[in-house]
């Protein structure tokens, strides 16, 4: 089986690709970045912008999967930079469509979507299942809305064979700082280094989050390859949610420290999701469940393994 990640060098896509190689399962890369970040089979440095590079070199690989992970990923991001967000977010995920269409391939496509498509709703209204009415907030949800319809498009339009997910909040060692755990585990880090009282820049602490850790998420894009119906779209979250204030309690009590708290409302988003909780019940009817405690990721991220 030879299986094409997008995004490759990214964070989830580290451990996908582990994954699979570890199972002797021939991995193709594409990222921007020139070189791969790890070992891969074969890898490409290509912007999936360029329509014409991505269709050759789905022409040369015809790979028997692609999972598209390659995504401006940041919500907060999305709103300092909304239209470069949109359009590669969307336009990314259509010319690799399109590109398959136009070969004439029939790989089976895992499109990664996010949780922020659910929109901001209220506590009564968790936890999510896949059939609630979406209501985007940001333009990154707004594209990975799009992303959605449009797997929904080609699939009952030219036949082809798409799984999709709504991916909620992943943690995991090697995620970057800009996420909100890493950052708080850096911010804690150099306060530990400098001495004295360890003050932690914050945005709104009151926001609730279903966390899941990396692998567990990998197992379930795993699973929703081999098993998923076409078509069909899965939450991929662990089902409980954590306040980020809490969060930050849990990471000093790991440590045994005491911070202090500094909100910067320059970090509050235009709009947000306040709450977001996923209901897992229709991946774990494909077998799947999560494994991984959060308090125990927590512990490697702190390196207190």
């Amino acid at each position: 089986m030879k299986v094409l990640i997008t995004g490759s060098n990214g964070f989830v896509a580290r451990y996908l690709v582990h994954e699979y190689q570890s199972a002797g399962v021939h991995v193709v890369g594409i990222d921007m970045n020139p070189f791969p970040a790890y070992s891969m089979t074969q890898y490409y440095s290509c912007d999936l912008v360029d329509s014409a590079a991505i269709r050759a070199i789905l022409a040369a690989e015809r790979p028997d999967v692609i999972i598209h992970l390659a995504a401006v990923s940041s919500v907060g991001r999305s709103w300092q930079i909304p239209v470069e967000a949109f359009l590669n977010n969307t336009n990314i995920f259509l010319n690799l469509v399109e590109a398959i269409r136009v070969l004439n391939l029939h790989p089976r496509i895992l499109s990664i979507g996010s949780s922020e498509e659910y929109g901001n709703l209220s506590v009564s209204d968790m936890p999510l299942r896949e059939t609630h009415q979406l209501n985007p907030c940001s333009p990154y949800a707004v594209a990975r809305v799009a992303q959605e319809q449009l797997s929904r498009v080609y699939v009952s339009g030219y036949g082809l064979d798409i799984v999709m997910t709504r991916s909620f909040n992943q943690i995991g060692p090697g995620q970057r700082p800009d996420f909100f755990v890493p950052s708080m585990v850096e911010q804690i880090r150099m306060g530990l280094e400098r001495g004295g009282g360890i003050e932690l820049v914050t945005g709104d602490l009151s926001i609730v989050r279903d966390f899941l850790d990396v692998r567990d998420a990998v197992s379930a894009y795993r699973i929703l390859v081999d098993r998923g119906a076409t078509g069909e779209v899965y939450n991929v979250c662990s089902g409980v949610g954590h306040s980020l204030h809490d969060v930050v309690n849990m990471l000093a009590s790991l440590l045994g420290v005491e911070v202090s708290i500094n909100v910067d409302r320059t970090r509050f988003r235009p709009a947000d999701n306040h709450v977001i909780i996923g209901d897992n019940t229709k991946m774990r009817l494909l077998g799947w469940s999560p494994k991984h405690d959060f308090t125990d990721t927590l512990r490697e991220l702190l390196d207190l393994r």
